[in-house]
């Protein structure tokens, strides 16, 4: 059960880098070119999934929304780690005061949920894909840095880690050949739960108008577009809405499936 999580979410996973991918290089129609004597078609051929209220092949910008959803997720989730698993290692390393400023710093980092802070940048800087990034990446440090700071206080009650302190080894010595080594599947199940995070963020910010402005194609402005025409062609909000479902699920069974495969508490018994 727990390896078909793991390959359910690679699977999956995999779907959508490969569909980012492919629309770097083609699409099968202008992903904003509008048509208009082609508004509202059923899914058929030339257009698989059928046209838009605009007339554009819902295909082709469920292909480029992949391509942006992968993108964003890459640097919030590259941010987050970036800044968040130094200050982990940091407070759980030197601990005391240091320990203490840097916790009470990611609550309060923690309060502002993405949202917010996407409203504060987009009032100041504009709506915009960076914007998104931004906001998503620092409001998910404070989560990176207390994996970070967990995995390090474990570590560092260990034994092998006690003998290289007692032999004169630096702190960044034991940080570098110990803790990091040790604390790395902890990091790298958090990034797959922060990029499923990701992606419903950036989502909700785009479909609020505070993420990828339009022309630019993303899943959350293809629901803000559909919404109008829900009870006419419904199947314009599902293809979105499906997409999006998937790829945070998928996201979400690889971070569980990690977990199971590298905690060899949690592995199953044969």
């Amino acid at each position: 059960m727990k390896r078909a999580q793991l390959v359910t979410g690679l699977v999956l996973v995999a779907l959508v880098v490969l569909t980012a991918v492919v629309a770097v290089f083609w699409t099968p129609f202008d992903p904003i070119r509008v048509v208009p004597g082609q508004r509202l078609l059923g899914p058929g051929w030339p257009h698989v999934l059928g046209t838009d209220g605009f007339g554009i092949d819902i295909a082709s910008r469920l292909m480029v929304g992949a391509r942006t959803v992968l993108l964003v997720g890459i640097i919030s989730v590259g941010l987050s780690a970036v800044v968040g698993v130094p200050l982990g290692l940091l407070a759980g390393q030197a601990g005391g005061w240091v320990d203490e400023v840097v916790m009470r710093l990611a609550d309060i980092v923690y309060a502002f949920p993405a949202l917010l802070l996407a409203i504060l940048l987009a009032s100041v800087f504009g709506a915009s894909t960076l914007t998104a990034m931004a906001a998503i990446g620092v409001a998910t440090i404070p989560a990176f840095a207390r994996v970070a700071r967990a995995g390090t206080l474990e570590v560092m009650a260990s034994d092998f880690v006690l003998a290289a302190r007692a032999s004169g080894t630096s702190r960044w010595g034991i940080a570098r050949r110990h803790v990091l080594p040790n604390i790395a599947p902890l990091i790298g199940v958090q990034a797959s739960v922060g990029f499923a995070m990701a992606i419903l963020a950036e989502a909700a910010l785009s479909y609020l108008g505070l993420a990828t402005p339009r022309p630019n194609p993303t899943w959350g402005n293809m629901l803000r577009d559909a919404q109008q025409f829900l009870f006419v062609a419904p199947l314009q909000a599902l293809w979105p809405g499906l997409a999006i479902a998937l790829a945070v699920l998928g996201f979400n069974l690889l971070g569980d499936g990690l977990r199971d495969y590298l905690d060899p508490r949690l592995r199953e018994v044969p």
